[in-house]
């Protein structure tokens, strides 16, 4: 509660924690913006495969040109101006940079990085949810042995989902369901870059449909980005997916206690314990009155011998379900990239992470979006061939599932018909490749120890 202060100190010392951004991208120029006027942080350095694309974003997150006009990294670090570079890892190797953001978006990079930022002695934050639900929890392990954090990202809906279900537990909570809200309708699934803009409306209102990449966008429309965050907060929290994964039921804010509680109780989750994300839009189509379309939420039980809590949840309008056993907390809406110096302050001051993977419980595999042949190339997250599916780790194991994040550039050697979830037999798959490797290593090191929800 006192990060503010804190960051004043170190500005006052004139010791300002020391971060390079990897990736410019959306979220890194939302994380820029508001860097550039927060006490005691310095962007040291940003890496980009594109430089020019970084100087873009500086301009559009109101830099002035002379704070990025720092001739290298020493010089940066010595007059607190910025380096721009499109050498991530040379950032990675040189010494005085405490924090390292991942906001590449590419698992396999997102990995690489993250290792040797761990390997450096440097904390990551982890912006890159594709790479930690690939393989976060053995990175998360590799961080904690080098004395280092890793860290989700806050602002991104993963870290703060993980934030309501520990303050319900701070609380002495139950925590029933878990998650966010999206739009969802069960045709998206088979959206494609050529399709995303007849899909996003409602969503994410671009005025400059330049300005934004339609394969990344079309992994919010088609359910993948939902299934990536949700499995996200199970490994970090011990909360589980479901038998069959998201069913995205419609439902108001009003309405969260109501709809997501287990099924023996006129809910429409498995059981309790599990991550769910509602739709704002209902089966038909239509608009779904107070939705929480960027919000996130947890549903809470108190003990069953606790009728005084219960009481409360009504007294106090608690947006208690209609038996009263169960109350909801949600936030409206959340500020993405603009928020994540939080993860940035608590890994620097506090040691801490804001989220981090202590388990495998849930995964996240690619599932045919169309009847793919023999002989297709996957192209991975948002693309034309296959969507995300959210799915107990150990179904995904169990049934040998190829995780979404290694279905990018591989070959099919079998038919996958329509709606099927894709196995690692069913592709050519490079074994010598080292985040093959990693993942595998990280399924033998956690894939027989889910843990169980509080």
């Amino acid at each position: 509660m006192n990060l503010s202060t804190l960051l004043k100190r170190r500005q006052l010392e004139n010791r300002p924690i020391t971060v390079a951004l990897i990736g410019a991208g959306k979220y890194g120029a939302m994380f820029l913006a508001q860097a550039r006027t927060t006490e005691g942080m310095h962007v040291a350095a940003v890496a980009d495969l594109r430089v020019e694309r970084i100087r873009t974003q500086l301009g559009s997150a109101c830099w002035p040109a002379e704070q990025y006009a720092a001739p290298s990294l020493e010089a940066a670090l010595r007059n607190g101006s910025t380096f721009l570079t499109d050498d991530a890892e040379a950032l990675i190797r040189a010494p005085g940079i405490e924090v390292i953001i991942e906001a590449t978006g590419d698992p396999r990079t997102g990995i690489r990085l993250a290792l040797a930022s761990i390997a450096s002695g440097k904390h990551v934050v982890m912006v890159n949810v594709e790479a930690d639900v690939l393989a976060g929890p053995l990175l998360a392990r590799r961080a904690e042995a080098a004395g280092v954090v890793y860290s989700l990202a806050w602002g991104d809906q993963p870290a703060i989902i993980c934030e309501h279900v520990d303050w319900a537990r701070a609380c002495g909570l139950r925590v029933v369901a878990a998650g966010k809200g999206t739009r969802y309708l069960p045709r998206l699934h088979q959206s494609t870059p050529d399709t995303v803009f007849d899909n996003l409306g409602g969503l994410v209102d671009v005025e400059e449909r330049s300005s934004i990449n339609p394969k990344i966008f079309n992994s919010f429309v088609d359910g993948t980005k939902s299934a990536i965050e949700m499995a996200a907060v199970c490994n970090a929290t011990g909360l589980r997916a479901q038998a069959d994964g998201l069913r995205f039921p419609p439902a108001s804010r009003y309405d969260l206690s109501e709809v997501c509680r287990p099924r023996a109780h006129g809910g429409e989750l498995d059981e309790a314990g599990v991550t769910e994300c509602v739709s704002s839009l209902a089966r038909d189509g239509s608009a779904v009155p107070h939705a929480i379309s960027h919000g996130t939420f947890v549903v809470v039980e108190a003990a069953e011998d606790n009728d005084y809590t219960r009481a409360c949840f009504r007294e106090y309008h608690m947006l208690p379900d209609s038996s009263g056993r169960y109350a909801a907390l949600y936030r409206p809406v959340h500020f993405s990239g603009l928020e994540l110096g939080v993860s940035v302050a608590w890994a620097a001051l506090h040691r801490q992470p804001t989220g981090a993977p202590i388990c495998f419980n849930a995964d996240v595999a690619a599932a045919a979006k169309k009847d793919l042949r023999r002989g297709d190339v996957l192209d991975g997250e948002g693309g034309f061939c296959v969507w995300g599916k959210q799915l107990p780790a150990a179904t995904s194991l169990a049934n040998g599932l190829l995780p979404l994040g290694l279905a990018q550039n591989v070959t099919l050697n079998r038919d996958v018909p329509a709606g099927e979830c894709v196995r690692w037999t069913d592709v050519l798959i490079d074994k010598t490749d080292a985040v093959v490797g990693f993942r595998r290593e990280m399924e033998a090191v956690f894939g027989g120890r889910a843990a169980r929800a509080m």
